[in-house]
């Protein structure tokens, strides 16, 4: 009976659950694009028009700070491309280790 070593090179971190942020982000810009566009003569019309502009350049903003935020809390967004392949790898080898060893318990007769 072959005796398989092992050794976890990554620790088990446990994920922190993050929920899913929905963010329509090309509507924003395309009303903030249409209302830059849009010319009127009028003084009082032009403020109006640029405070609403102003007002989704703020919500825009919310929106992508929301979205960096949680893109912060993902596992493993710390590491360079690099290092996450190198974990990667290391894991899948663990898994194919394990999945060795259960094929291998199945088959022992006790």
């Amino acid at each position: 009976m072959d005796v398989v070593d092992i050794k976890p090179q990554i620790a088990n971190i446990p994920e922190p659950k993050i929920q899913p942020v929905e963010i329509e982000i090309l509507p924003v810009v395309y009303d903030i694009i249409r209302s830059v566009e849009k010319d009127p003569i009028d003084n009082t019309a032009k403020q109006k028009e640029s405070a609403e502009c102003s007002q989704k350049v703020l919500e825009l903003q919310r929106s992508l700070d929301a979205a960096r935020a949680t893109i912060r809390k993902l596992h493993g967004i710390e590491y360079s491309k690099e290092e996450q392949l190198r974990r990667l790898e290391s894991l899948r080898k663990q898994l194919a280790l394990k999945q060795q060893l259960i094929k291998k318990y199945k088959n022992v007769q006790f």
